[in-house]
């Protein structure tokens, strides 16, 4: 249930009702929109009565959420989430591009991938110190040293950081050298996980279940959301279907999806998307049209050698033409939503 309050509500009758919320045993979240203030009360509310609240002074109505992710619901909070990556915003009508590598292999080929990020626009460099491989055989990540020296090429070219933490042990290690934490799909369903990044204060990119359903992935964001601590970036990276053409099937439609029943941003990743190198561009320039916030993509100076992904990874020539493409689309969606507000 969520209760909103009038226009122009005191913050003596906010309080009252606040005061009824904890005396009835739940717990609650104040929600100051730009107009109302909203109170998320969590908790089991069967027992509570709508007319118990609707008779308070101040009280403009009560409305019951059916589903179980109130917290990251538009309902519970109609204004966009603008997530501030330390001056990096994502969610406020810019579109935000995050580019590395797979996996960070050393210091020479990171740094090299963040120049090209860099030169392509990018504002955030991706990279995995730590990798969840289907083969026990494959390469594993650098770990703390491939973290070390992903910040240090990060800072060099005034680049923030995203990378994957895959376990409990490992969130102060990673939390120490990145600007975003990223969940894998793996592990978007790794409820205790989620629950711990929730409490790091940093934000976290939920990346979509490899058959994860929307509703799941919600639920999922609602583990970190209750932490009350961290923003959540939603990341569409494909589902697994019966298709074999490509590596996942990119689901385009769950950015307008997510937008409309979630107040955090989305972004899209074409490259996991497809895992094929030439249907990340034209994946990258749908992502926008579907009114994505950003994208997360991977590059490589030389992908043919890459130690992970190199047949989803695009090389500088092919990564500068994307970005020229991409900022194309953003500034013709800017234009469309300027029509539309009109």
């Amino acid at each position: 249930m969520i209760v909103i309050m009038k226009p122009g509500a005191t913050n003596g009758q906010i309080e009252t009702v606040v005061k009824r919320i904890k005396e009835s045993g739940l717990d609650y979240q104040l929600n100051t929109g730009s107009e109302q203030v909203v109170i998320g009360l969590l908790g089991d509310t069967r027992s509570i009565q709508d007319i118990a609240f609707r008779s308070y002074e101040g009280v403009d109505k009560t409305v019951r959420i059916s589903n179980t992710y109130k917290l990251s619901s538009r309902e519970f909070h109609p204004d966009d989430t603008v997530v501030d990556v330390d001056g990096v915003k994502i969610g406020d009508g810019s579109f935000v591009t995050m580019a590395g590598p797979c996996s960070v292999e050393g210091l020479d080929q990171i740094r090299e991938s963040a120049r090209m990020a860099k030169a392509g626009g990018a504002q955030i460099l991706r990279g995995g110190a730590f990798k969840p491989r289907t083969s026990p055989y494959a390469f594993q990540g650098l770990e703390e040293e491939g973290l070390i020296i992903m910040r240090q090429a990060a800072d060099e070219f005034g680049l923030k950081v995203i990378t994957e933490v895959m376990d409990e042990a490992h969130i102060d290690l990673v939390a120490k050298y990145t600007d975003i934490i990223q969940i894998g799909a793996r592990n978007m369903q790794n409820y205790k996980l989620l629950s711990a990044v929730g409490k790091t204060g940093k934000p976290i990119g939920l990346k979509r279940g490899i058959s994860g359903t929307i509703d799941e992935w919600l639920n999922a964001a609602e583990y970190i959301a209750v932490e009350e601590k961290s923003p959540v970036i939603f990341i569409e990276r494909g589902i697994r279907t019966y298709e074999t053409a490509t590596r996942n099937t990119f689901d385009l439609s769950a950015v307008p999806i997510i937008k409309k029943m979630s107040h955090f941003p989305i972004i899209v990743d074409p490259s996991h998307g497809t895992g094929v190198w030439d249907l990340v561009s034209p994946m990258a320039r749908a992502g926008v049209a579907a009114g994505a916030d950003g994208m997360i993509v991977e590059i490589h100076p030389d992908p043919a050698n890459a130690w992970s992904d190199g047949p989803q990874s695009l090389n500088e020539k092919n990564y500068l033409k994307m970005m020229k493409e991409v900022d194309l689309l953003v500034d013709a969606m800017q234009t469309i939503r300027q029509i539309e507000n009109n």
